[in-house]
């Protein structure tokens, strides 16, 4: 517990309140099979989770286990200790982290740096990340990458500029065989300016009925972590002013 005081690189101090919230905030690797119904897969495995989250470059140490959320339970954003707190998964084949340092306000993609490094990992899997910032206005981040390579990144702010789409969107579409149906169920249309495009649908449907993310029965753990100075500056820049 003397964590909860202890800012390491941190310069703000641990009660300081956090500017904006977040929404979606989380990156998934899906191994095949790929059409298990989430609700089937392994039970968490809290140990495989917690190797999970501490293979990510931004994150130095995990320091404490503090037990099972729902997956529908947000990350806590209230304070700058909050920021310490990460949510990761290990059911079977499926790995997904939570993690406050995946949101931005369009000054860089920590997503995508994410996700690239977990591409190298696991190229057999569809990794997905969903990450939703609310900072005044809302800023998005979304991705798809596939096992053929086929993928997209969509970033910006809905409704407005810039709003910047990467990759190949129609192909991730083709490669995951969607039909124009599940596309309209999903208020997917490409037809659409970028930034009014509905990506974080569309990333849902690459996971399909494994995506882990939407039932309550479904569980993770929490950690804290201490982060590493980089990770660190980049979430004072994005949540103190």
């Amino acid at each position: 517990m003397a964590r909860m005081t202890d800012t390491d690189y941190w310069t703000s101090a641990p009660d300081r309140t956090v500017r904006g919230s977040m929404g979606l905030c989380h990156l998934t690797v899906a191994q095949r099979p790929f059409d298990v119904d989430a609700r089937s897969l392994p039970r968490q495995d809290p140990e495989r989770a917690r190797a999970f989250a501490a293979s990510f470059e931004g994150i130095e140490e995990v320091l404490e286990d503090l037990g099972a959320r729902s997956v529908l339970t947000p990350l806590p954003s209230s304070v700058r200790a909050d920021l310490d707190i990460v949510h990761a998964a290990a059911w079977g084949g499926t790995l997904s982290i939570a993690h406050p340092a995946f949101a931005a306000d369009g000054n860089d993609e920590p997503l995508r740096s994410a996700a690239r490094v977990l591409r190298e990992r696991f190229p057999d899997a569809r990794i997905v990340g969903r990450v939703t910032y609310y900072g005044g206005m809302e800023h998005t981040e979304d991705l798809v990458w596939l096992p053929d390579g086929a993928m997209f990144h969509a970033s910006g702010w809905p409704g407005g500029e810039p709003f910047v789409v990467t990759g190949e969107p129609r192909a991730v579409i083709a490669s995951l065989e969607l039909k124009g149906w599940q596309l309209d169920n999903a208020g997917v249309d490409l037809r659409e300016a970028a930034n009014e495009v509905a990506w974080a649908s569309l990333a849902g449907l690459a996971l399909g009925p494994s995506d882990p993310w939407g039932w309550e029965e479904m569980e993770t753990t929490a950690f804290r972590v201490r982060h590493s100075e980089d990770s660190v500056q980049s979430m004072e820049a994005l949540y103190f002013v």
